[in-house]
């Protein structure tokens, strides 16, 4: 029953969770919030699909019987040829496994992939970029106006020189702000993540979404970020001009595809989630991450109370 019940989740949630998140405007007022939700709800699904597949090997009695019992249990499965032979717990742990390798595989491939590029770039940059003190940012000579920022251990922004000159000083440095709150925010790991997911899992709605929701959202933060020391206007401004700049695939960048979009959200700003919705949101965060976690111990825990309840005394 327990393996059922996550089975049927797992699945339930992978199509009707996107139109669910994507209900009214919320994200756009907390992207951070958002965010947490967007991939909370990508961990449920997995952890759902992993502990179906291992509730089928490891019987709720078992469990019951104490922690020491369940890593028994484990040793046995992984030595006992006789237990080994039955086709639903090979299967079961054949499945978990094939989960866990392919999330591994993706993220390996992702990081080391984008690595490298910021690598190379890097060192682009310090042959054809100059660094500029005053404004914290690498300078570079390009006749088309882009913002960026290169994450990674030495992570730095960067600004072509169209757009210094396309772009008044008070909306170089609100530009500069965003780059640099992705920076501290290590955006990229979160993107990273996303990516990761929805490379290992490229059919499933889910994943998909989650995908470019977390890309909308990061820019959404970052805006925000960048809106507590510098006047909407001058980001809305400076938005408009870069909205055509193109920034390297690797990289996090000021324009793109969602700058006039994110110019209106500059311009009219929608009011904040109240506490009560704010609360909200957390506690879904804490029911996706903790729902498959209950379903899956609860049986156990009842196991347990039933085979040892009756060796506790009151005195």
């Amino acid at each position: 029953m327990t393996a059922a019940v996550l089975a049927l989740y797992a699945v339930v949630a992978v199509v009707a969770v996107p139109g669910l998140l994507n209900r009214g405007e919320w994200t756009e007022r907390a992207p951070r919030l958002a965010i947490c939700v967007w991939l909370a709800a990508c961990v449920s699904v997995i952890a759902s699909a992993v502990f179906s597949v291992l509730a089928v090997a490891i019987p709720a009695n078992v469990i019951g019987h104490g922690l020491a019992e369940v890593f028994q249990a484990c040793a046995t499965m992984l030595f006992d040829g006789a237990i080994l032979t039955s086709p639903v717990v090979r299967a079961a742990l054949v499945g978990a496994a094939l989960i866990a390798a392919r999330i591994t595989y993706c993220g390996a491939v992702i990081v080391v992939g984008a690595r490298g590029e910021r690598r190379r770039h890097a060192d682009m940059l310090n042959l054809l970029g100059r660094h500029d003190s005053e404004l914290d940012a690498v300078v570079l000579d390009h006749d088309e106006a882009a913002a960026y920022c290169l994450p990674g251990r030495k992570g730095r922004a960067v600004i072509t020189t169209a757009a210094l000159r396309s772009l008044a000083p008070e909306q170089v440095a609100a530009v500069l702000a965003h780059e640099r709150a992705h920076l501290r925010g290590r955006h990229h790991l979160v993107l990273a993540t996303a990516e990761a997911l929805c490379r290992a899992f490229p059919h499933l709605p889910l994943f998909a979404r989650t995908r470019g929701e977390v890309v909308r959202l990061i820019e959404l933060l970052a805006d925000d970020v960048a809106a507590r020391r510098h006047p909407r206007i001058h980001i809305a401004a400076a938005l408009v001009r870069l909205a055509t700049g193109r920034a390297p695939a690797f990289t996090l960048g000021a324009g793109g595809a969602t700058a006039l979009t994110r110019v209106r959200r500059m311009l009219s700003p929608a009011a904040p989630l109240r506490r009560r919705e704010r609360l909200a949101g957390l506690a879904a965060v804490v029911f996706l991450l903790a729902g498959p976690v209950a379903v899956v111990a609860i049986p156990g825990l009842s196991s347990f109370l039933a085979h040892h309840c009756h060796n506790i005394s009151i005195f």
